[in-house]
């Protein structure tokens, strides 16, 4: 899908999860429409290919201290910070709660919630200093509704929903917004962590029978991220084929 030409020129954006998947779509979609972007990833292997990027750091988002140093280099190197997408997550395992392990349980609230939460925090007062920001979390339809069989990451999701109300209010008057995204299923690397049958569980409730795109939901996040969405602040916005009922 084509961009629009220029619209994130003289703009600063960090991308975490940018090497892959959605957040990557979201990334090379921004470079093209003029961004600086700094593409955030565990994998050194996929930031090496990430040529489109200005800036890239292999961070942990789930290391507070990590993720506020590398905010710190992304200002310091690329002069500012404006736009601030949290893409980067797992899904934990498929299993229902009475057996679900505590140590995978912390690990996906370490990285889907406290990691966003470590962002978000670090990002803000970059944007403060400069008058102006978007931050754009990744959520779930999950986090809305709730997955069987996956309480963690809807719990963690749910979680990134309410960071994302609770912080659009606090900096409604600070020219920064905070919105989050809730897809349905997408076909990327994450569905290697999951089990077929659960995938099939996604499909079944997704009335356009289809899942969604990398591309579809990068048009979204760049949207949010972009000076048009001015009015909207702490607000969810669905690419899920009909299947969020609210």
């Amino acid at each position: 899908m084509a961009g629009v030409s220029g619209r994130f020129a003289g703009r600063v954006a960090v991308v975490t999860g940018g090497a892959a998947g959605i957040g990557r779509a979201a990334a090379e979609r921004m470079a093209a429409e003029g961004a600086k972007v700094s593409v955030w990833d565990v994998s050194e292997a996929a930031l090496a290919d990430c040529g489109f990027a200005a800036h890239t750091a292999c961070v942990d988002q789930s290391d507070e201290a990590a993720v506020t140093a590398a905010a710190a280099d992304v200002t310091a190197t690329l002069g500012r910070l404006d736009i601030l997408v949290v893409s980067a997550g797992i899904t934990g395992p498929n299993e229902t709660l009475e057996n679900y392990p505590s140590d995978a349980w912390r690990q996906v609230m370490a990285i889907n919630l406290d990691g966003t939460f470590f962002c978000n925090k670090a990002a803000v007062p970059h944007m403060k200093a400069n008058g102006y920001g978007r931050i754009v979390n990744i959520a779930s339809v999950a986090g809305k509704e709730g997955n069987p069989n996956a309480s963690a990451y809807s719990t963690s999701k749910a979680g990134v929903i309410g960071l994302t109300k609770s912080l659009g209010k606090e900096l409604a008057k600070d020219n920064i917004t905070v919105n989050a995204v809730t897809p349905a299923a997408v076909r990327t690397a994450i569905f290697d962590q999951m089990t077929q049958a659960h995938i099939d569980f996604m499909l079944s409730k997704i009335p356009m029978g289809r899942f969604g795109t990398v591309d579809e939901n990068a048009a979204m996040i760049c949207f949010l991220a972009s000076e048009e969405a001015s009015f909207s602040t702490g607000a969810v916005f669905d690419t899920s084929g009909g299947r969020a009922t609210y």
